[in-house]
């Protein structure tokens, strides 16, 4: 008895072979010359008439011919297919994470969707904001985000001041430079809040993800194994279409 895995691999080629000969019948019907046929003899007129030889023209495709062909080549297509989906309505296999089940009998179909559902969260988890590593971050209740100690920074204002590069004589007045001076005025607390995660959170959501990741596939796998019923189901369907 044949098994998921094994008539998944055949289904492709099967579907290729079907469409490539589906496709050839379909232009062989097109050449109306291939389903013409022709017969003709000549008699002259009289005795001494020329006489000239038969033509005849075999009729190259029939058909019905065709018809019992494609019927042939889509019912094994027909067959494998019906055996592949009847087969995933039946093979099931739990999802298990370090001894705990997540889900029980899973079917094939479910399990692929799990493992698409999983790529894409990997790559969320995978872009998740990460806290600043040069800052020292703690938990802040209040506010529940994260929050770093208070910097404390002196604000300043700039003051005009004048020196005197020359005193002021009889003749000359005075030279005076105007400079500016940095003048603290006041004091700044500043402390930054972040909304992001610590790099260790993320990287544990992403261990997470490929766990269940490898768990899905394995599962996938143990379900793919299972033993299938062969499905007649083309005979039957173009028995009754091109019967």
């Amino acid at each position: 008895m044949a098994k998921l895995n094994q008539i998944i691999a055949v289904e492709k080629g099967v579907k290729s072979k079907s469409f490539q000969e589906l496709t050839q019948s379909h232009q062989d019907l097109q050449k109306a010359p291939l389903l013409a046929g022709l017969s003709r003899t000549y008699q002259p007129k009289d005795e001494e008439g020329e006489q000239l030889p038969p033509e005849s023209t075999r009729v190259q495709v029939k058909a019905e011919d065709v018809l019992r062909t494609t019927a042939a080549t889509l019912t094994r297509l027909f067959d494998v297919t019906a055996t592949k989906d009847w087969a995933n309505t039946e093979a099931r296999a739990d999802v298990v994470v370090d001894g705990r089940t997540l889900v029980a009998g899973a079917p094939v179909t479910y399990l692929l969707f799990l493992e698409k559902q999983l790529t894409d969260l990997r790559t969320f988890v995978r872009k998740l904001p990460v806290l600043d590593a040069a800052e020292s971050w703690s938990l802040d209740p209040s506010t529940d985000a994260w929050k770093t100690e208070a910097v404390r920074t002196i604000r300043t204002r700039k003051v005009p001041r004048n020196h005197v590069k020359a005193e002021a004589t009889e003749k000359h007045p005075a030279q005076v430079e105007v400079y500016y001076e940095d003048v603290p005025v006041g004091y700044w607390t500043t402390v930054k809040f972040s909304g992001a995660l610590p790099a260790r959170r993320v990287n544990e959501l992403l261990e997470r993800v490929e766990k269940l990741q490898q768990a899905v596939q394995f599962a996938r796998e143990e379900a793919n194994g299972a033993e299938v019923t062969d499905r007649r189901v083309g005979d039957a369907f173009f028995g009754y279409l091109f019967g």
